[in-house]
């Protein structure tokens, strides 16, 4: 078994005195999508944050544990946060391409991290949106603003652009829930392609969805972590009542 990419340990966050997380100990393995479920408010959205610092952006946030990633502490005074977000890389819920050209979105980390050479910058762009499923049905407009893109198309778009910079894990919070069943479809499809070479780590709160794409799950209530295990036992014969409840639809 290869070494977890991630490693988060006794993760505890509070915003002001309020403790949203609490004590969160759960490990991410390479070429696996893992799904973080649970209702609405649980800590799942605030715990894929944890993992590539976007909750040092909230003011008055505390946070204890380790989180490793290759074996260094990502919380760590010496930790690099533009490196870190560069290898474990966000789509957030809502698509959100800036209001530039297509190109210009996926190209746009390349650019501003300094590389200058327009062939390669091509190059890396084509690749990123064909790994995203979207190059052929942008190709022919590669010039022409995002914004005119379909949601289910920006969203993808957004995968590209986080592509684009090589990371090796990718955070997706809620990455469907604004889009209509068929561009949910085809970014799931994306997802699976996708783990062949990357780490996913995806927020849903579509049951359906974990248990068609994840590999692992881990549920999530009230900021403690229940139960985490492979997807097909978390769905068939979970350990604890309270996955049993949320899975069968007591409650959530």
């Amino acid at each position: 078994m290869a070494a977890p990419v991630i490693e988060t340990k006794d993760v505890h966050l509070y915003y002001g005195s309020h403790e949203a997380l609490k004590g969160i100990t759960l490990n991410f393995n390479p070429n696996e999508i893992t799904a973080l479920i649970g209702p609405s408010g649980c800590g799942k959205s605030t715990y894929l944050r944890t993992l590539n610092r976007m909750n040092d952006l909230i003011p008055d946030v505390t946070i204890t544990g380790n989180v490793l990633y290759q074996n260094k502490d990502i919380y760590s005074p010496s930790a690099d946060k533009v490196e870190l977000r560069k290898k474990i890389g966000m789509v957030f819920q809502q698509p959100n391409p800036f209001p530039f050209s297509i190109y210009e979105n996926v190209a746009y980390g390349l650019k501003i991290s300094g590389m200058k050479d327009k062939a390669k910058i091509d190059e890396i762009v084509e690749t990123s949106l064909k790994k995203a499923a979207i190059w052929d049905e942008v190709k022919d407009k590669l010039h022409e603003n995002a914004l005119a893109l379909s949601g289910g198309q920006q969203q993808r778009v957004c995968i590209a652009r986080v592509l684009a910079i090589e990371p090796q894990v990718i955070l997706l919070d809620e990455p469907t829930s604004a889009l209509d069943p068929i561009s949910s479809a085809k970014i799931e499809m994306t997802l699976q392609e996708l783990k062949k070479d990357y780490t996913l780590i995806i927020v849903t709160h579509n049951m359906q969805q974990a248990s068609r794409i994840s590999d692992r799950t881990a549920f999530f209530l009230d900021g403690r972590l229940i139960e985490a295990d492979e997807t097909r036992k978390i769905f068939t014969a979970p350990q604890q009542q309270e996955t049993e409840d949320y899975i069968s639809g007591r409650f959530g």
